[in-house]
């Protein structure tokens, strides 16, 4: 049954603002515990907002009105309806209300839309958008409004899931990209479907998937999101590849922003090319000076020092050693483990000497 409303829209309708309540008009499940749900204004007005800002539902849950803030999934060039994709994990209060009890017909009050995560104002040509998890809202919000005008903007999607089945709205995605060169997707699991062939890419996103997938990423504007640890690993990825990080947006879809002065301050470690550093070889008996930028298997070669090295990419693990002292910066593509860091062990190849440091070589 087709609700009782009237969906021609015109100029006179004007603009729906947060003093209506929504008006749930359609529930579309998209992954496991996920599902999208699309909203009308109950007097035909039309929504405005940025892709990639959100809006704060009131959910009417056991015990209680809760607050619950969704990144809009929807985009503002197409302008009826507003959709939250939402995904309930094992705590979830109200969002595990919503995929329980929230059915079209159903009316609920809202405020927004805000947020900063968004596109700019001037319109970049080309894009890294890179996503995790529910996280993948506001990059699903961004494409398809680029989709929808037609501009000539290059856009690479790289998206992380733990399975094939987790991606959320991966149809939608695969429909736009198939109809639009310009769109690239990539998708990466760490995990495979039972009984389900998986080609795509497998484990964790690291330097040499960024490198494989946008080789030209020094050139785009990057938008990621996620759960925070991802985000601090991007971010350090980017950092370690010389990548302007002037030109890098994320937004946390646990706790959005409204305004600029309430964006966190990351306090990235970041290799100073015009700092001064040093590598002393304890067992060779060999001091080196260097730059921050440098590896300390670079000032090793220099200095005439053999350490054992495979990939130089922080991959393969041939070039471990132990730190005796100091502090380096570190961004390895998975060839060392946890354990070892802990035990002051590092890979020469990506590790840059932050000041004078001692090595067991």
């Amino acid at each position: 049954m087709g609700l009782d409303l009237d969906l021609r829209a015109s100029e006179d309708d004007g603009i729906w603002t947060d003093d209506e309540p929504l008006m749930c008009c359609a529930v579309v499940p998209e992954a496991p515990n996920t599902a999208t749900f699309s909203f009308v204004s109950p007097s035909g007005r039309q929504f405005r907002y940025e892709p990639g800002q959100f809006v704060t539902l009131e959910l009417p849950v056991p015990g209680g009105t809760l607050w619950k803030t969704y990144t809009i999934s929807s985009s503002p060039s197409r302008p009826l309806t507003l959709g939250v994709t939402v995904k309930a994990q094992a705590a979830s209060i109200g969002t595990r209300w919503m995929l329980d009890h929230l059915k079209p017909g159903m009316q609920i009050k809202a405020t927004g839309p805000a947020g900063i995560f968004t596109l700019p104002r001037r319109e970049k040509k080309k894009y890294l958008f890179i996503s995790a998890g529910s996280g993948i809202t506001p990059s699903l919000s961004m494409t398809t409004y680029l989709y929808d005008r037609g501009t000539d903007s290059d856009v690479t999607f790289v998206h992380c899931a733990q399975r094939p089945q987790d991606i959320i709205c991966r149809q939608r995605l695969e429909q736009m990209a198939s109809r639009v060169p310009s769109i690239r997707l990539f998708f990466i699991v760490e995990q495979d479907d039972p009984y389900r062939v998986w080609t795509g890419l497998r484990g964790r996103l690291n330097q040499l998937m960024i490198g494989l997938i946008a080789g030209d990423y020094l050139e785009r504007e990057v938008y990621c999101c996620g759960p925070e640890p991802f985000m601090d690993a991007v971010r350090e990825m980017l950092i370690a590849l010389g990548y302007d990080m002037e030109r890098y947006h994320q937004e946390s879809f646990v706790a959005p922003v409204k305004k600029e002065e309430q964006l966190p301050q990351h306090d990235d470690v970041v290799p100073d090319e015009e700092a001064s550093a040093s590598v002393t070889f304890a067992r060779s008996d060999v001091a080196a000076d260097c730059k921050e930028t440098d590896t300390v298997l670079a000032v090793a070669r220099t200095a005439g020092i053999v350490i054992p090295s495979g990939c130089t990419f922080g991959v393969c693990g041939t070039c471990k050693i132990r730190k005796i002292a100091g502090e380096v910066h570190m961004v390895h593509n998975g060839g060392i483990s946890e354990d070892d860091i802990a035990a002051g062990y590092i890979l020469a190849c990506c590790s840059k000497p932050m000041g004078a440091i001692e090595v067991d070589v």
